[in-house]
This record gives C-alpha cells, sequence and structure tokens, in this order.
C-alpha cells in the first residue's frame, strides 16, 4: 500500500501475506474490508500464478483480518472455495457419498486438504488392517494344516 496509514489500519501486524493483498487492492482502488467474497475470489484466481502455499496464506490472512474486526470471514467457503478449487483441486473423500461431494467443495481449502488427508489415512489404515488379518488366516490355515497332519501320522 502507498499510504502508510491505511496500511497500519488494514495491516497492524504487518502480515506480508495480508500485504499482498492489500497491494492487491491498492492497485484496484477498491477498499479492501469490507469486500464480498465474489471479489476476493477474483484476487485468488488472478493470484494463482504466485502458487497455491501463497494464495492459501493469503487468503488465511484476509480470514484472519476479518475475523479479528468482528467481521464475517468472506473467505469461508462460496466463491473463494471454488477459485482456491481452480488452482489446487482436492478430490473429495471416497468416503462422503455421491450426493455430498457438490458440498465439499464449498468447505474452506485448508478444510477441503485435511479432509481428504485425514480420509487417505483412514483408507491406508484399514487396508493395513485386512491385510494383517488375511495373513492372521493364512497363518491360522496353515497351522491348522500341520497340526491335522501330525495328528494323522501319531493315529497311524
Amino acid at each position: 500500500m502507498t499510504n502508510p496509514v491505511l496500511r497500519a489500519i488494514n495491516n497492524p501486524l504487518g502480515d506480508p501475506a495480508l500485504d499482498l493483498f492489500l497491494q492487491w487492492c491498492d492497485g484496484k482502488g477498491i477498499r479492501p474490508i469490507p469486500m464480498a467474497p465474489a471479489d476476493i475470489a477474483v484476487f485468488v484466481r488472478q493470484a494463482q500464478t504466485l502458487g497455491i502455499e501463497k494464495v492459501a496464506a493469503t487468503v488465511a490472512a484476509i480470514s484472519k483480518a476479518y475475523l479479528s474486526r468482528g467481521l464475517a470471514d468472506p473467505t469461508a467457503g462460496g466463491p473463494v472455495a471454488a477459485a482456491m478449487n481452480e488452482i489446487a483441486w482436492v478430490e473429495p473423500p471416497r468416503s462422503w457419498p455421491k450426493d455430498k461431494k457438490p458440498w465439499f467443495l464449498q468447505l474452506p481449502h485448508e478444510l477441503q486438504v485435511y479432509l481428504s488427508e485425514r480420509d487417505d489415512e483412514q483408507t491406508r489404515v484399514i487396508r493395513r488392517a485386512q491385510n494383517e488379518a488375511a495373513d492372521a488366516r493364512k497363518a491360522l490355515a496353515a497351522t491348522k494344516e500341520t497340526n491335522d497332519g501330525i495328528q494323522q501320522n501319531t493315529a497311524a
């Protein structure tokens, strides 16, 4: 921001991630607070060349700036989530019913990433447990065959 007073008001902690958004707003000649979610989604789309990590950090900083002022978070879901999905698609978890997957896409990006990672981890744990159970059944069957062979030899 070119005006240091406005910068101090809008970014009192000097968060560099928020500065990126404030510079964008300054360049467009618009006030950063309040702003509609659709306008923040435009910022996300235009900033996508910076990469998802930087854009996600900036969106988190925007959210924090609004919430710290007691305002509704314009980055929570809706257009901002859709714009984030355009940059970095997160596949809805397989465990979610098909009719609920559109809801997943409306969640904030960080929550989508978390839920997707948890679902993947849960799937790995279940598969590992199933494989261990199958191995145990095979070992039990092999032991049973060995015991049956021993019993037949002692009976003869």
